[in-house]
């Protein structure tokens, strides 16, 4: 496994994201039903905002996020390369981070973006276990 990317300054619930995700936008409101989702993974989720966009992180590692562009919402993944993705909604070509875009009027594979939140989550649990 690479190195883990490591974030400082993670909490429970941070102000600033919740300003960011109450915006009432269409796309906002996307991203802050995944964001919910992501933050329901477990206790132990934390989160910050980090390069503008709303961050969730187990400790300080990170490992989803969403953002909000001109036509469309993303919901990411850190090590998303690393994901089983069977419905292959990830897109990206990075060494490590994947994403899902989501645009109006399409509605995405819920269950299988919803296994992609849960299996990120779960690994970034076993990438720190492993260090």
């Amino acid at each position: 496994m690479n190195a883990m990317l490591r974030l400082s300054g993670a909490g429970k619930r941070d102000p600033i994201i919740e300003e960011w995700l109450n915006k009432t936008d269409a796309l906002t409101a996307v991203a802050r039903t995944w964001f919910k989702r992501i933050r329901a993974c477990g206790e132990d989720v934390l989160e910050l905002m980090h390069d503008g966009c709303p961050v969730a992180c187990v400790e300080d590692a990170p490992f989803a996020y969403v953002n909000v562009f001109r036509s469309h919402t993303n919901v990411g993944f850190f090590y998303g390369a690393n994901l089983d993705d069977p419905a292959r909604l990830l897109e990206g070509t990075g060494r490590n981070m994947r994403h899902v875009k989501l645009k109006p009027g399409r509605e995405p594979d819920s269950v299988a973006l919803g296994n992609l939140i849960d299996a990120s989550y779960l690994d970034v649990k076993i990438r720190l276990r492993a260090e």
